[in-house]
């Protein structure tokens, strides 16, 4: 039985670090009978010897063109913007089927060309969950992000650029250090608490001090407690039993720093507005938004007040809050994860390769069919919006 191929190409957003296949789940795959490409790139963290000494097949930077066409592509993100036909099988992050900003032209590029796209994000085990996400490591970045803007708009000043970290615990340490030791007396409030982006944003703010509600029991009979004491909760986790009211929240308002977690799949109403947060006028606390969710372009964000993804060298833009009012930044950066980008890309490459392993079945295995049959429905709805 001849070697499934599969190429992985380089990333060409900048500042992107992770990659969808490490070395060591390339050597996993090359054990099962895979032929892995990689096209050599300085920017990825891994570098190029750790895949060659997998035996993996080294190819130029940005080659994956020129591949033959039954060599399947592997990335993360989105390519470049253009109007080039694609006629490979993509698999990667492609933000296009939730009728995002020029969702359309990035399907008719798969329409023009004949080539498949397998997108990252829908695929999806028995449950309907997605078997590979950065969700735990996006949320644990954007709330370090968020405290690094709040500590920087404190000292009057603005967020500079951001570098990826060696470790958790790296990053763990220098927003401490850049708060001045601690978090202590800060306070966030994280929409989308119980997801895997969710918790991983209260793990950093737990991590970096900040308090939360704890239950002592001062005086007690059996089976009852008379008396407590409450310590105060610096960290608001909220879901969807707290936000099935309904927004506008003032709750978010009254944070420091407010971190965006949700799983955007239908319109809601919205957690946050420039009205509102003009309302509040002076006396409003919320300092820091972070949009980890990042549904900058979907018609139906509900955090509507900035229309930008920011990126790594300028982590923040300022949102519009009306005269006199204390100022209030916006971080969008839709790629997080890469401020830690060995430990996320092993963790996101472990979990998708289950999936990977039964690519040379994708006609059968479940997983691909239900990714294939989305992209023929999400590609007719492009076909007819362009007007093909």
């Amino acid at each position: 039985m001849a070697p499934q191929p599969l190429w992985l190409r380089c990333e060409k957003k900048e500042f992107e670090r992770r990659t969808a296949i490490t070395p060591t789940t390339a050597k996993k795959l090359i054990d099962a009978g895979f032929e892995i490409f990689v096209e050599r790139d300085d920017q990825r963290i891994f570098r190029d010897h750790e895949y060659e000494a997998v035996e993996c097949k080294l190819v130029e930077n940005n080659s994956w063109p020129n591949a033959p066409k039954d060599i399947p592509i592997i990335g993360l993100k989105e390519l470049p913007e253009s109007d080039d036909p694609l006629p490979h099988t993509h698999i990667q992050f492609a933000h296009c089927y939730k009728q995002q900003g020029g969702w359309s032209k990035v399907l008719a590029r798969f329409h023009n060309g004949g080539g498949t796209l397998y997108d990252l994000e829908f695929l999806t085990d028995n449950q309907g969950r997605r078997v590979a996400a950065f969700g735990y490591h996006a949320g644990f970045a954007g709330a370090a992000a968020g405290a690094l803007a709040f500590a920087a708009q404190k000292d009057g000043k603005t967020l500079g650029q951001l570098e990826p970290y060696e470790n958790e615990q790296a990053m763990v340490d220098d927003v401490k250090r850049v708060l001045g030791g601690s978090g202590k007396g800060l306070k966030a409030i994280v929409i989308g608490a119980l997801g895997r982006c969710g918790r991983g944003a209260v793990d950093l703010f737990r991590k970096i001090g900040l308090e939360e509600c704890v239950h002592i029991c001062l005086l007690y009979e059996p089976f009852r407690c008379l008396t407590r004491q409450l310590y105060r909760d610096d960290i608001l986790k909220w879901d969807m039993a707290e936000t099935a009211k309904g927004g506008p929240f003032q709750e978010i308002l009254d944070a420091d720093i407010f971190i965006n977690c949700i799983y955007l799949s239908s319109p809601i109403p919205p957690f946050l507005t420039k009205e509102t947060i003009a309302a509040a006028g002076k006396n409003r606390r919320l300092r820091v938004v972070v949009d980890v969710s990042c549904d900058t372009t979907n018609p139906h964000n509900p955090i509507p007040i900035y229309s930008v993804n920011t990126t790594f060298a300028k982590p923040t833009v300022p949102v519009e809050v009306g005269e006199g009012n204390p100022p209030l930044a916006m971080v969008s950066i839709d790629h997080l994860p890469t401020l830690l980008p060995r430990e996320a890309s092993e963790q996101f490459s472990a979990a998708l390769l289950p999936s990977l392993l039964e690519l040379p079945n994708r006609e059968t295995a479940r997983v691909w069919v239900e990714a294939e049959n989305l992209f023929r429905s999400k590609l007719a709805e492009a076909v007819k919006a362009e007007g093909l």
